[in-house]
């Protein structure tokens, strides 16, 4: 049974959300504010987060910044209609998704279950024998899939599963372009939809983490309006 943490300070979305995820089968835990929130995972993580952005004592900006510095555990942003400067800083900041308020709790749930899906075939390896899952070295790049391990240089890269799975999918054809719609498909199940901006959002965290440990990467070309390409180095 996953643990899904809920972080809002409007009771009746945790309520209602809560009991929808539990009528599902998961096990829920509730919080009003960042900073209980925070406590609590300081103690024990949740398999997957769900953050508000405003929120008192911390908000959710706040938190994930914080949870980012020890953890990849997959996070999804609840954002509202005037949010999307929050919810592009989020997602650059390594948030896995975002669900607009006022949002279907069907929409949210299978979200839910596509991210808590991608993070455990990457934990157990529980993924067969394919191309996808074989140790794939391009130029000073090394990506092992069943570890969820990336190195640059041999520097090593911590990347959420979003991030991990967008790289990867460039990386395997050097030089050919990947639209926005065909990394949507890489990264996200067909019955979850999200725009372009996301994408995009992702592209520039999953560089700037790569910058970290080489401020002269460059090997994710952008072609504009087109896609990107991965150039190998």
């Amino acid at each position: 049974m996953s643990k899904i943490a809920l972080v809002d300070d409007d009771r009746n979305i945790l309520t209602s959300v809560s009991i929808s995820l539990e009528a599902e089968g998961f096990e829920v835990e509730t919080y009003n504010d960042g900073q209980s929130a925070l406590d609590a995972f300081n103690r024990k993580l949740p398999d997957l987060a769900v953050l508000d952005i405003k929120m008192p004592r911390m908000d959710g900006m706040e938190l994930l910044q914080r949870l980012r510095q020890k953890t990849q555990m997959p996070v999804i942003f609840l954002t509202s209609k005037d949010d999307e400067i929050d919810e592009v800083l989020g997602l650059r900041m390594g948030a896995d998704d975002y669900v607009k308020k006022p949002f279907s709790q069907r929409l949210l749930i299978e979200r839910i279950r596509s991210l808590l899906r991608r993070q455990q075939a990457v934990e157990t390896g529980e993924v067969g024998t394919t191309e996808e899952t074989k140790v794939m070295v391009r130029g000073s790049l090394t990506m092992d899939p069943l570890r969820h391990s990336v190195t640059w240089k041999g520097d090593e890269v911590t990347l959420t599963v979003t991030e991990f799975l967008l790289l990867q999918a460039l990386a395997q054809r050097p030089g050919f372009v990947k639209s926005r719609d065909q990394l949507m498909d890489v990264a996200y199940d067909d019955q979850v939809y999200v725009d372009d901006r996301t994408i995009d959002s992702h592209i520039k965290r999953l560089r700037k983490k790569m910058r970290s440990v080489d401020s002269e990467f460059s090997s994710i070309e952008t072609l504009y309006g087109i896609g990107y390409k991965y150039n190998e180095a």
